[in-house]
């Protein structure tokens, strides 16, 4: 969620924040904000898609701040978009935004945008520092609010929304939350973060003591991610706004101030609502007055009992009640061992592919894994048929169809998808999603790697954790277009390989020993890697190719978790993808072939590139 101009206001005006020293307490980090924040702080390259492993450095460093001057986090994530659907026209604004974005990056203009597996990422490191979080079932917002609340902690956001809320800690924006910047402290109170604390009481008092409980109303009237309402436009057309003109012409923010301003007339929400709907048609009026009080309850904090999550591991709220999802879907969306997009695929039957730096002239990149989609469509959606009995036209008829937003070309489209029907020795017409985790491990591994295009078994001299990634790639190799050649697909191994040294080099395991070779490969690569490039050409085709690597990853990864992970899950925050290395590599095989014996001073690492290799390639 966020209000529109809010966060520009605020910041401009700088005195509505007081000084705060963050140490010895609890902290609820909203998870969304922070995982953009840190990846926007950790690169400086947005056009090569991914640079996951510095992101996870600095995921690591900003918990190991708040460790160093005893604060508990508790990070709470968003989850799906929620059955009612509420945000669907903000979310397709945003992706249109993006795909802007991705447009601009593409042509070499600048801008920002989070790779594809950022959150994936940032799941995946919280998991491995031990840090404790929770995905909620839709918005996240009420919920850290409610949490907050209950412990008397702040709130760690860069949402404005949560300058409205009634919070009896406050809330710190990220923007002030000096993390880098630990200060020793004095006494036995030792370090702690400087921070500021958003004042909602400095805040009411320069509006002239505007009642709090007015808050809500203001940023449902002002506009937020949930409410636009366009019927308010003939009441700013009539008010004359403190601070502007009839219609809030002026200055920057003089609509929004000039709304503070005609609010603090009112004591409480109902005189306020009730002088609004005068300027309104008489037919609009009860409408709008259910419309602006059902609004008005996003900014009340929820009941959801998020502390019992965190003691007992149980997520409990009405909306996944009456969603009816079996109970270990529900627990494993909780636990963010399932996507978001499952969720929306299984409730709403609708979801969202974001767009990457790719070639808009050719098909997204998400087309690529379609049929990877179509069998988790199918599992979730409980397509089960005996093809025999069933006649082509009856099948298609039958199977489940789900509605995607993706790209074609530079506009945002919706697309209807069928789901695939799922093999007969699969499962039975009795099949439910409930009862997939009774299915035999085999056979889920048996549905992942045939849905993968693997027919044989995949190595054992290949770590558990490149298995998945390397049955992706063979994927990638049969279903992309263009095909991908040999250059693309042994910069991607030879990267591979790169991010397993780098794990058994950087292992803090001290009972391991590492072997001298290895260390003396792994020095010659950051020699390499050092080295200025002749040429920083960005070839938009193979980032195209890249692009659709990383879908086939990422829906391979969900494939994986919704049969509950049969094979291992690979680790994004080792460095398994580097977009800018992957990119150096490949324009580096193009003129210099040698570069395929990077790792040569290891017999380990040039064992199993060739293993790699020769794997993909049968």
């Amino acid at each position: 969620m966020g209000i529109q101009g809010l966060t520009g206001f605020v910041e401009e005006r700088g005195s509505f924040f007081t000084d705060l020293r963050v140490r010895d307490t609890k902290l609820v980090i909203d998870g969304s904000s922070l995982y953009h924040r840190l990846y926007f702080a950790s690169t400086d390259d947005f056009r090569r898609g991914g640079e996951y492993g510095p992101f996870a450095a600095a995921v690591g460093e900003f918990f190991g701040s708040l460790r160093a001057c005893r604060v508990a986090p508790f990070v709470v994530l968003d989850g799906g978009r929620g059955a009612d659907d509420r945000k669907l026209p903000t979310l397709k604004g945003r992706a249109a935004e993006r795909l802007r974005a991705a447009h601009g990056l593409s042509r070499g203009e600048g801008g920002c945008l989070v790779p594809l597996l950022t959150r994936e990422a940032f799941v995946q490191a919280l998991g491995r520092l031990g840090v404790p979080f929770v995905q909620c079932f839709a918005e996240a917002d009420r919920e850290i609010a409610g949490l907050a609340n209950r412990w008397g902690c702040p709130v760690l956001s860069l949402d404005s929304d949560f300058c409205v809320f009634d919070l009896a800690a406050g809330y710190c924006p990220l923007s002030h939350f000096q993390w880098r910047s630990v200060c020793p402290g004095e006494g036995e109170r030792g370090s702690y973060v400087p921070a500021r604390c958003f004042s909602v009481e400095k805040f009411c008092r320069h509006f002239s003591h505007l009642n709090k409980s007015l808050l809500p109303l203001f940023a449902v009237m002002n506009g937020n991610d949930y409410i636009d309402l366009a019927a308010l436009e003939v009441f700013f057309s009539k008010v004359r706004l403190a601070g502007g003109c009839a219609g809030g012409k002026g200055g920057k923010h003089a609509r929004l101030q000039g709304l503070l301003h005609w609010l603090s007339q009112f004591a409480e929400p109902t005189e306020a609502v009730d002088s609004l709907l005068k300027y309104l048609k008489k037919h609009q009026r009860e409408e709008i007055r259910e419309l602006l009080y059902a609004s008005m309850e996003d900014y009340t904090p929820s009941d959801v009992n998020l502390e019992d999550f965190f003691q007992n591991g149980k997520y409990e709220c009405e909306a996944a009640r009456n969603a009816d999802l079996p109970w270990w879907v529900l627990d494993a969306l909780a636990k963010g061992k399932l996507a978001p997009f499952i969720s929306d695929a299984l409730i709403l039957r609708s979801t969202f592919l974001h767009v990457q730096v790719e070639n808009m002239q050719r098909p997204s990149a998400h087309s690529t894994a379609l049929p990877i989609r179509q069998v988790i469509y199918g599992l979730l959606l409980k397509v089960s048929q005996n093809t025999e009995a069933a006649s082509p036209s009856k099948q298609t008829n039958d199977l489940p169809v789900v509605c995607e937003f993706d790209r074609l070309q530079k506009t945002l489209k919706k697309t209807f998808v069928q789901a695939a029907s799922l093999p007969t020795d699969f499962c039975d017409d009795h099949f439910t999603l409930d009862k997939l985790i009774e299915v035999p491990m085999s056979c889920r591994r048996m549905l992942l790697l045939e849905t993968l295009g693997v027919k044989m078994s995949i190595p054992a001299s290949i770590p558990s954790h490149l298995q998945l990634p390397v049955a992706v790639t063979c994927y990638w190799i049969c279903c992309s277009e263009p095909k991908v050649n040999s250059h693309q697909l042994k910069a991607l191994l030879l990267m591979m390989v790169s991010g397993e040294l780098h794990r058994i080099t950087n292992d803090p395991d001290p009972t391991v020993v590492h072997a001298e070779d290895d260390t003396i490969a792994y020095n010659e690569f950051l020699k390499w890697k050092e080295k200025k490039l002749q040429h920083k050409a960005f070839d938009l085709d193979a980032a195209h190719s890249f692009c659709q690597w990383q879908c086939c990853l990422q829906m391979g990864l969900y494939l994986n978790q919704l049969l509950c992970t049969p094979l291992s899950e690979p680790d994004l925050t080792r460095r398994l993808y580097s977009g800018t290395l992957v990119h150096r590599l490949y324009q580096e095989l193009k003129s210099t072939p040698s570069v395929e014996n990077l790792f040569s001073s290891s017999p380990k690492m040039t064992l199993l590139y060739q293993v790699l290799l020769t794997t993909v390639a049968s």
